[in-house]
């Protein structure tokens, strides 16, 4: 997938203290293109607008222990 400008929200597994939240964010702020991210520990939702791939997310939070998916709902 091609990088493009985006907003794309990423329901992420396994988080379970403000620890994770903060292990998911920055694994997902030292990624390529990334912008901003904001992830919230109570709806298990992270936020990131920039210009990155969506892979590249997914693969940011597995490599921090976690899983994502994008949220398309």
């Amino acid at each position: 997938m091609s990088r493009e400008e985006h907003k794309q929200l990423f329901r992420v597994s396994g988080m379970t203290c403000g620890h994770c939240q903060a292990a998911i964010e920055s694994a997902i702020r030292a990624t390529d293109g990334v912008q901003i991210a904001d992830v919230d520990l109570k709806s298990g939702m992270a936020t990131v607008e920039g210009n990155f791939a969506d892979e590249a997310i997914i693969e940011a939070v597995k490599e921090a222990g976690y899983t994502a998916a994008p949220d398309d709902d």
